[in-house]
């Protein structure tokens, strides 16, 4: 039935077709035919689903027609065939939703796309005004139908508001746009076209024109839907009949159900038995579950009293940590007061040098002329032996006489004994000398070893400063180099081994190479801090130690390998926020360094706590900060930049003076390491040349002292020979001698001369003693200051090893306690673990007791295990299922009888619903049957009345003929020329009077029907001027007496005999071209 209040005759037809959103539309490639628009009127004000204009576009045969605005009441298209008429209401029917067949234009849609386009696009404008309006919240005054049909037949729309703003574009939409609007396109009283008219006229039926009626009033829909009430009451019927018999069905079910109820008794017996089962089985397993605690409170207690074992051995290893850390601090200290001592030394036994230096000088200058003095007595010798010898030769020549014999006997052996004594004071002489060559070579070769020894020191620093310089140099491009040339090739070892599988955890190495500095200048307090560390590789477990050891075993055949600390690696840094130094102005070594891997970092905290230490820029500072005021929390040492070590009561100062490993700029520390191997070479030429001056004088020593050998073995020599002439002359007879004055005043005066030089060799000897005693005292004070600071330095070595082996036992005992202390914390960790799975069970087993509780309030004395208990219960459900496979289950009985009695009362239900739902159905079909007999007989009644009124207007009579039973409609006119009576059939008049018969039909079922607009096409066609000229007056009669309805009227003919008026719009189309003429009629 009709949506609009107006009128409840009218129903909105079914549409089902596929709504497709296209939003892209075809421009105008045609170009828009012309438009010739009459003068009109004013509109006047217009009614809801009236049509305000239509656009097409590539439709049938035109490439652009429009826009034709329509007035609100009586409009007129007017021109020849092909202009465009039919164009326009089969537009109009396809837009809003009719089918190709209403349109009797084609068989589908596809069809009236223009030919080579691929879519045709038709745009209508509806009004949206007055009582039924559609949406004007969205829509506005004008709802706007854009359709668009492409060359496949598929049509899709856009539902566009009055601003053009796209509302919808869904099919549902505009058939609720329709069905709002009481718009039926597909029924032939909105919407005849010429090709319905001329059948109508011509080719109709009686029970054709029948159903034309029915459909025109929708008699026909009211009678479709009493037809499907009569359908679904009958299929109600016979659901009711299945229904009943399915309710006979249940009830017997019901009575058998409840007859196996009544007959089950004995399962209860059982079920009460199982029910004790169950509750003594539910305090059973609490029992057990209680008897499980004891090994686990046993274990707890046990692992507490081990507790205190481990904390006994991390007392232990933490005393001899600070054990080894005192005696590290002594040995310190001693370290240090050793350096100091050697510092106030080193001036004054270089003074000491200088002055022993002086004196050694002196000595030589008085030993050479001593050594002149033993020439010149030397020579004075030679000449008195010579002159002695003359003497002697002379007396002997003269002398012949016994008493001449005995005086040249006597004189003889004076000689030679004053010979002998000459010879063994020389010997004396030479002695000295050989004494004082030998201790000048002893000295010189001690001195000379010493420079010796220091040269080597010299060569092997010079050695190390050239090695530091290639490793400096070869740091340009890699780093790691700096800690040792083998150092890139144990990484590499390391690295293929890890990819074997040799490592449970990858060993990280050197330390140093893995941290980086925030601020460069602290690279030498901190180098000084970590000391050995840098160089060091830390290790997950020993066994990864061990392959790390044998891998360096290989690499590093020769030299001092890197420590290894073996730690458990951790993925975390230690949180040592609470143990850690926090102060505002000076950092800590921790913050001072970037350390990217956990492991790294927990290593270096755990061996030398650089969470502890604090860094600070100035020594001064330093003292004022840990000294002169309070020390921060958690802090007990600090380094400076220097390198000095500040601890809360003393402090030390660094024997290196530059970073060689963490400092940044590689450039500068070469040009430094430039530098002082130039120093060093340097040094190292100067004593080279000491050592040559030195084994010059050890060489003139040796050639001094095999000269006095050969003196004094020639003086042994003589000594043997006058020994032996003496001792011949003591076994001979004395001669006599004679006096030879002369002779001997010139030995005697040689004589004098001898001692007179004597004297003088005397005193240089005395001199040279005195020198002597100065130069041995001064080299004594020397070699004493010397030997001090030489005892003071080996001592200061012996101490520093002994630092290092002491600095080595702490960190034995650091990692010993951190042994201990972590397996203290496993086993802590291991003891809360215990404590959370006691906690856990005690949980559980309050669980249980709770919900043994609910089984049973009471604790039961259970006697029998769990297992027991268990066999029990399930014996007694064996015989239950027995009885309940047998009986059948009472539970499931008394479910299964509760649902068929629900069943049973819900199916009387239903069928109670059912009889009072048919009746009330009866009802309403006798009422609507009534309704609809009555309603097409005032259908009827009114359509003749119109129909005869209408023909009045010429002066016809005629009647109207309904045959409901048969379903026939026959129309009868007798025309003003024929005598009264004679009634003639509709193919018996003329063109015109049918024409006329027609319209005057279609006003009389206008008058009974509604809708916004009606479309007739060509419908003057086969009318003479005098018929078509009083159907024109009654259509505007017809339309003036409906000012909310819209007509459409299209023809060919002229309209120039009608004046204008205010209800009237005329529209005149442009003759079409021939081309598109007879493009027009080959589509028709």
């Amino acid at each position: 039935m009709s949506k609009r209040k107006r009128s409840p005759l009218t129903s909105a037809a079914k549409r089902h077709a596929l709504v497709e959103h296209d939003e892209s539309e075809n421009d105008d490639e045609g170009g828009s035919e012309l438009l010739v628009q009459l003068p009109n009127a004013d509109e006047v004000a217009s009614n809801s689903g009236i049509v305000e204009s239509i656009t097409l576009k590539n439709f049938m045969s035109h490439s652009y027609l429009g826009p034709i605005h329509f007035g609100s009441n009586v409009n007129f298209v007017i021109g020849r065939n092909g202009s465009g008429k039919s164009a326009i209401l089969t537009a109009l029917i396809v837009s809003l939703g009719g089918n190709a067949q209403a349109t009797s234009r084609g068989t589908s849609l596809k069809s009236f796309v223009k030919r080579g386009e691929s879519s045709a696009d038709v745009s209508i404008t509806l009004n949206n005004k007055g009582m039924n309006t559609y949406k004007p919240e969205l829509y506005g005054s004008s709802i706007i139908i854009d359709m668009r049909l492409t060359h496949d037949g598929v049509r899709t729309y856009k539902l566009k508001s009055e601003g053009g703003q796209i509302i919808s574009t869904k099919k549902e939409e505009l058939e609720s746009i329709l069905n709002s609007f009481n718009i039926q396109v597909n029924n032939p009283l909105s919407v005849l076209n010429q090709e319905m008219s001329k059948s109508f006229l011509h080719g109709k039926g009686e029970g054709e024109k029948y159903r034309f009626f029915m459909k025109a009033t929708q008699l026909d829909q009211i009678k479709d839907d009493l037809i499907q009430i009569k359908v679904s009451r009958k299929s109600t019927e016979e659901k009711l009949a299945k229904l009943s018999e399915y309710q006979k069905e249940v009830k017997r079910n019901y009575q058998e159900q409840e007859a196996r109820y009544k007959n089950l008794s004995s399962i209860n017996e059982l079920e009460t038995e199982l029910e004790d089962l169950r509750k003594q089985m539910a305090w059973a397993v609490i029992g057990e579950m209680e008897k499980e605690l004891e090994p686990i409170k046993t274990k707890l207690q046990t692992d507490k009293r081990t507790t205190e074992k481990y904390d006994e051995k991390v007392n232990e290893w933490q005393d001899k940590v600070k054990e080894a850390e005192n005696k590290y601090k002594q040995l310190q200290e001693q370290q240090d007061g050793f350096k100091r001592q050697v510092q106030e030394l080193l001036p004054e036994c270089s003074k000491l040098k200088d002055e022993a230096q002086k004196h050694n000088a002196v000595f030589k200058s008085s030993e050479i002329a001593v050594h002149r003095c033993q020439v010149s007595l030397k020579d004075l010798a030679k000449d008195k032996v010579q002159l002695s010898s003359r003497i002697h030769d002379l007396q002997s020549s003269i002398n012949q006489a016994t008493g001449a014999a005995r005086r040249a006997k006597a004189e003889n052996i004076q000689r030679i004994q004053l010979q002998l004594e000459n010879l063994n004071h020389c010997i004396s002489t030479l002695t000295q000398q050989i004494g004082q060559y030998q201790n000048a070579c002893r000295r010189v070769k001690e001195e000379h070893g010493k420079i010796k020894q220091e040269h080597a020191i010299q060569q092997r620093s010079l050695h190390a400063s050239e090695q530091n310089l290639r490793t400096m140099e070869a740091s340009r491009s890699n780093r790691l180099r700096r800690f040792g040339e083998y150092m890139p090739g144990l990484l590499y070892a390391i690295q293929e081994a890890h990819k074997c599988g040799q490592f449970k955890q990858k060993p990280r190495g050197p330390l140093g190479y893995l941290i980086k500095l925030k601020d460069p200048e602290q690279a030498l307090a901190i180098e000084v801090c970590l000391k050995s560390l840098l160089f060091a590789f830390t290790c997950d477990n020993y066994d990864d130690e061990k392959a790390l050891k044998g891998i360096m075993a290989k690499v590093m055949q020769s030299g001092r390998r890197p420590p290894i600390i073996t730690s458990k690696f951790l993925p975390r840094v230690h949180d040592t926020k609470r143990r850690a130094v926090n102060h505002p102005s000076y950092p800590s070594v921790f913050q001072s360094l970037e350390i990217e891997d956990p492991v790294v970092a927990n290593c270096l905290i755990d061996q030398r706590g650089i969470e502890n230490i604090l860094l600070i820029k100035n020594r001064a500072e330093a003292h004022r900060v840990m000294i002169s005021e309070k020390p921060p929390p958690n802090c007990n040492l600090a380094f400076s930049v220097e390198g000095d070590m500040i601890f809360t009561n003393r402090s030390y100062s660094s024997d290196q003076t530059r970073a060689k490993f963490l400092t940044g700029d590689v450039e500068k520390e070469i040009i430094h390491i430039t530098r002082e191997l130039e120093n060093q070479r340097a040094k190292a030429l100067d004593l080279q040349q000491q050592m040559k001056k030195m084994e010059e004088d050890i060489k003139q020593n040796e050639g001094l002292e095999k000269g006095a050998h050969a003196e004094m073995k020639i003086a042994n020599d003589k000594v043997k020979r006058y020994q032996l002439e003496l001792s011949d002359l003591q076994n001979m007879e004395e001669p006599q001698l004679e006096d030879l004055k002369q002779l001997e005043d010139e030995l005697q005066e040689m004589t004098e001369k001898i001692s007179t030089k004597k004297n003088e060799w005397e005193d240089e000897r005395a001199s040279m003693s005195v020198f002597k005693v100065n130069y041995k005292r001064a080299e004594q004070e020397y070699q004493q200051h010397k030997e001090n600071i030489d005892s003071i330095n080996e001592e200061a070595e012996g101490v520093k090893e002994e630092l290092i082996k002491v600095e080595q036992e702490v960190n034995k005992c650091m990692h010993h306690k951190k042994h201990y202390e972590d397996k203290r914390s496993g086993h802590l960790q291991n003891i809360r673990e215990l404590e959370e799975t006691l906690q856990s069970k005690e949980q559980e087993v309050q669980v249980s007791i709770t919900k043994a509780q609910q089984v049973c309030p009471e604790r039961l004395q259970v006697t029998q295990t769990a297992r027991s208990l268990d066999g029990a219960m399930n014996s007694v459900k064996v015989k239950i299922a027995t009885r309940k496979q047998v009986e059948g289950d009472p539970e499931q009985i008394l479910r299964e009888l509760q649902d068929t009695l629900a069943k049973y009362k819900d199916l009387a239900e239903q069928i109670r619903s059912f009889i009072l739902f048919l009746k009330k159905l009866d009802m309403a079909i006798k009422r609507r049957v009534a309704f609809h007999a009555e309603l097409r007989g005032f259908l009827s009644a009114h359509c003749k009345y119109i129909f005869n009124n209408m023909l009045s207007e010429r002066g016809f009579t005629g009647n109207i003929n309904f045959n409901h039973d048969k379903e026939t409609l026959s129309i009868s006119v007798q025309p003003g020329s024929m005598s009264e009576g004679d009634t003639v059939n509709m193919r018996s008049l003329s063109g015109g009077e049918r024409s006329f018969s027609t319209v005057c039909f279609v006003l009389s079922l206008w008058e009974i029907t509604d809708a916004p607009f009606r479309c007739l096409d060509e419908f003057d066609v086969y009318m003479d001027m005098v018929n078509r000229r009083a159907s024109m007056d009654m259509m505007l009669k017809a339309a003036e007496a409906k000012r909310n309805v819209q007509f459409i009227f299209l023809t060919p003919l002229s309209m120039s005999s009608f004046p204008n008026a205010d209800l009237i719009k005329i529209f005149r189309l442009k003759d079409p071209q021939r081309g598109e003429e007879n493009a027009d009629e080959a589509q028709s």
